[in-house]
C-alpha cells in the first residue's frame, strides 16, 4: 500500500517547505496534533504511524527500518520538502525509532527526541542483515503505589553492560545534529541517562556533541505548549497505569520552552535560519 495509507503530510499549499517526520510512542496510531502546529510553522510534517494503524501490525513486537526508509524517501521526494535533508521528532519509542534512522538511513540532518532512549526499547529492530534486539528488562523492579499505579523507571537494564550492549543504537554513525529534551523528572525511564550516554558515544567517535535541554520537574510526557500534563496513564506494553512524572508548573514552563527550541533547532539545520525566539 501507499504511504499516504499510514501518515499524514502536513503543510501550506505553497513552498518548498523544511520537511520532518514526527513519530509518536508506544500508545500506536497516528497522532497529528504536533505535525499540524509544526506545519503552522513553516514546515511540512509527516505524522508517521508505525503500528496499530490501518493495515500496520496490531502491537509491537518487530519493526523494519524499511519501512520508515520508505517515509524518509517520500518526504525527500515531495515537491513540497525543500532539501537536501529532513528532519525527525520523536518522543518516547518514537526517539529511539528517530536515532535508529538517522543512525542506518540517508537524508536525515537533524534528530529532536523527547524523552527518547538511546537503546532499542520494547520490540526486535532489523534492517537488511542487521538486527538490534530490544534491551532488557527486569519486572521485579517495578514499584506499585497504594492506588495500584506503577513506577516502572527502574525496569530496563542498562544498555552499557552485558548482552544488553547489542541493543545500543549505533548512533555514531549519524552524520546529522541531534537535540535532546529531557525531563529531569520522567519515570517511564532515565532519559537523561540516555541523552548523556548518546553524547559519550558520539563524541568518542568524532561526532558533534549534541544540544541536550534538561528540564527540571518536567516528566515524561513534554508535549507542545498548553498541553495538561499526563502525570499517569495506561501503559500498553506494562499492562497498568504507570506513572510518568512531572510537576504541573514546571511541566507547563518545559514544554513552552522546549517548542520553541525545537522549532529553532529544526529551523537552524534544515533552513539555516538562526530564530532568536528558543535560540540555541
Amino acid at each position: 500500500m501507499a504511504l499516504a495509507a499510514r501518515g499524514t503530510l502536513r503543510g501550506a499549499e505553497d513552498g518548498p517547505f523544511p520537511g520532518i517526520i514526527d513519530i509518536y510512542g508506544t500508545g500506536g496510531g497516528l497522532p497529528e496534533y504536533r505535525a499540524s502546529l509544526l506545519a503552522n510553522h513553516g514546515f511540512a510534517t509527516l505524522a508517521l504511524a508505525y503500528y496499530g494503524y490501518e493495515d500496520l501490525p496490531k502491537d509491537m513486537k518487530e519493526f523494519h527500518l524499511e519501512y520508515f526508509e520508505e517515509a524518509v524517501n517520500y518526504m525527500l521526494q515531495h515537491s513540497q520538502v525543500k532539501g537536501p535533508g529532513i528532519g525527525l521528532l520523536g518522543i518516547s519509542k518514537g526517539g529511539d525509532l528517530c536515532i535508529s534512522m538517522a543512525s542506518f538511513l540517508k537524508g536525515i540532518t537533524a534528530t529532536v527526541t523527547i524523552n527518547g532512549s538511546v537503546a532499542n526499547v520494547g520490540a526486535v529492530l532489523r534492517y537488511k542483515d542487521i538486527t538490534i534486539p530490544p534491551l532488557g528488562i527486569n519486572r521485579k523492579r517495578i514499584k506499585i503505589d497504594k492506588s495500584g499505579i506503577a513506577d516502572i523507571v527502574d525496569v530496563l537494564n542498562n544498555p552499557l553492560e552485558g548482552p544488553d550492549r547489542q541493543s545500543f543504537i549505533p548512533l555514531e554513525k549519524a552524520e546529522g545534529h541531534f537535540l535532546f529534551i529531557v525531563g529531569k523528572d520522567d519515570h517511564n525511564w532515565k532519559s537523561e541517562f540516555f541523552a548523556t550516554e548518546a553524547s559519550n558515544r558520539l563524541q568518542a567517535h568524532g561526532k558533534e556533541k549534541p544540544v541536550i535541554v534538561c528540564y527540571p520537574g518536567a516528566g515524561h510526557y513534554i508535549e507542545p505548549p498548553f498541553s495538561p500534563m499526563c502525570s499517569a496513564s495506561m501503559h500498553l506494553l506494562v499492562g497498568n497505569p504507570v506513572i510518568w512524572g512531572g510537576e504541573p508548573k514546571a511541566h507547563s514552563v518545559a514544554q513552552v520552552d522546549a517548542w520553541q527550541k525545537i522549532q529553532a533547532f529544526f529551523h537552524k539545520h534544515l533552513s539555516g535560519k538562526q530564530c532568536v525566539t528558543g535560540k540555541l
